[in-house]
């Protein structure tokens, strides 16, 4: 037996906190009962659990796999332009997994693909300010106070950024750089856009960190699953209980 908002948000539903909100609100049904009890328990499988009138399937068995992105793959489970997606990656998966977020299509590097929902949408929260580490190259004049501002947030159309780790790494040879750069925020092309706001182009990019997880040993277009420590470092990092 576990608590209903438990089971919503493991099945992949929305988070424990909007689960909680759904059960309030009446759109939750146990056995054909509507259930407002936040503290209600149930058992799943077993028990029909049923949110804004659809049932919850039986739960899958979670599947983890860690993958190195190539360049020309798109981070979504399909595609209605015919483009190669990332699930392409791992053929052999027959559970319905998932991307942990997205990397624009030329970008490269560590990509989580799950079917647990609720540790997807721990680690997305912006609450948990989970780091993602990236490899740029970039081209232009990047100087010591364009690495300042970086450091310190700049100015993009949807709002400042948060405050970054930016490293200027030994390869760097002007006008080209080698920059290390780490945040916490999940925006649409955000490190792109922070090196074009002071006049930069990033040439390249890889995601070489992604909260624990990291790249070592895994070739690009490579693929591993999680270990059993690596699973509840993460549970730890997105703020739940395993």
């Amino acid at each position: 037996m576990e608590r209903l908002q438990k089971i919503i948000a493991k099945a992949g539903i929305c988070s424990r906190r909007a689960a909680e909100k759904l059960i309030s609100d009446g759109r939750v049904k146990v056995g054909g009962r509507v259930v407002t009890e936040l503290g209600f328990q149930a058992e799943w499988p077993g028990q029909k659990i049923e949110v804004d009138g659809k049932v919850l399937a039986a739960p899958e068995k979670h599947v983890y796999i860690l993958i190195n992105k190539p360049r020309g793959y798109i981070s979504t489970a399909s595609d209605d332009r015919g483009r190669k997606t990332v699930l392409d990656l791992v053929p052999s998966v027959k559970e319905r997994i998932y991307p942990v977020g997205r990397l624009d299509y030329d970008t490269e590097g560590l990509l989580l693909l799950t079917n647990d929902g609720e540790l997807m949408n721990g680690l997305l929260h912006p609450r948990q300010e989970v780091k993602k580490t990236y490899i740029a190259m970039v081209e232009g004049e990047l100087s010591g106070e364009k690495m300042d501002s970086l450091r310190g947030g700049v100015e993009l159309s949807d709002g400042k950024t948060a405050p970054a780790q930016v490293l200027l790494l030994p390869n760097s040879r002007p006008p080209l750089y080698e920059v290390r750069i780490t945040i916490h925020e999940g925006r649409n092309r955000q490190v792109r856009r922070m090196f074009e706001s002071v006049g930069c182009r990033v040439i390249s990019l890889r995601r070489v960190r992604f909260a624990a997880l990291s790249l070592k040993g895994l070739e690009c277009g490579g693929k591993r699953p999680l270990t059993d420590e690596e699973v509840m470092m993460l549970y730890e990092i997105a703020g739940l209980e395993k």
